[in-house]
């Protein structure tokens, strides 16, 4: 069964982190990411981005689905600004060198190219960690650090059961997947993209069915239990920070100040080698 945003439990330093320094470095990181297009930065994100994947004994099989599909946002994402917008580069780097000249607005320059090239490096020094940080963090810790960083305790715990809900989500699909194949409804790779497209069609009713139920029994639960009453509440999952917490939030930190630096020497968000 496909795993989409589950939590995988690993003897890994990234595990061992408290998940409110996790949220923390997340942020920091994607703020250090996404408000700059220096190159040498994105590229050195990067770059450490694949060293914490690999420090948290994650397997590319592990996030293979969800792999694929930020790959074809990533894909899409490109195809659609050239088609767009083809001299978006030109004009953010000033000059026009011509690879491939094409029919109409479509040429293909050094400089087109070049963006493309950071929106693929921004894209690739960002969602690693937001899949890390889903992969490497229990849904309770994470509401637990959501809550330490002011978020209300509700919020919080919608948003941890929103996350374990999804593994059960994924589960009763295969379930009822398996069920209507047992039927005779044909959902193979032999059946052609329409026909699978209308059978799995057929699974949403049951599937949404089920999850209402779901969601009934959980309120039902909580509501018994008077959930919600008090201002406070404690946390069973929650963990102290230790120093591997205070060192990874600094590092972020430093990473999010280098990133403005490059962007004030620099003059501006973008790395121009065309000048």
């Amino acid at each position: 069964m496909t795993n989409l945003f589950n939590y995988i439990d690993r003897p890994s330093p990234i595990h061992r982190l408290s998940g409110a320094s996790k949220l923390v470095c997340l942020l920091l990181w994607s703020v250090a990411a996404m408000t700059s297009f220096y190159t040498p930065l994105l590229v050195v994100l990067t770059v450490l981005a694949l060293i914490l994947f690999r420090m948290a004994k994650l397997r590319v099989k592990d996030v293979s689905f969800t792999l694929s599909i930020m790959l074809v946002y990533i894909a899409l994402n490109n195809i659609l600004i050239f088609l767009f917008s083809p001299a978006h580069g030109v004009e953010l780097y000033g000059s026009r060198t011509v690879l491939i000249p094409l029919p109409g607005r479509y040429s293909i320059t050094a400089e087109q190219l070049f963006y493309h090239l950071n929106v693929i490096l921004k894209n690739a020094c960002t969602i690693p960690p937001v899949i890390l940080f889903v992969c490497t963090t229990n849904p309770s810790e994470f509401a637990a650090s959501l809550n330490r960083i002011g978020v209300s305790y509700r919020i919080s715990y919608s948003v941890a059961l929103a996350l374990r809900y999804i593994p059960d989500i994924q589960r009763e699909y295969h379930d009822i997947s398996l069920a209507q194949q047992a039927r005779g409804v044909e959902m193979s790779k032999k059946a052609n993209l329409i026909h699978r497209l209308k059978a799995a069609s057929t699974i949403l009713i049951p599937l949404v069915l089920s999850s209402m139920e779901r969601i009934e029994t959980i309120s039902n639960a909580m509501e018994l239990r008077g959930f919600g009453k008090g201002k406070k509440r404690t946390w069973y999952a929650s963990r102290p920070f230790t120093p591997a917490d205070y060192g990874s939030m600094i590092f972020c930190g430093l990473l999010l100040i280098a990133s403005l630096a490059l962007t004030a020497i620099n003059g501006g968000r973008f790395f121009n080698p065309f000048r």
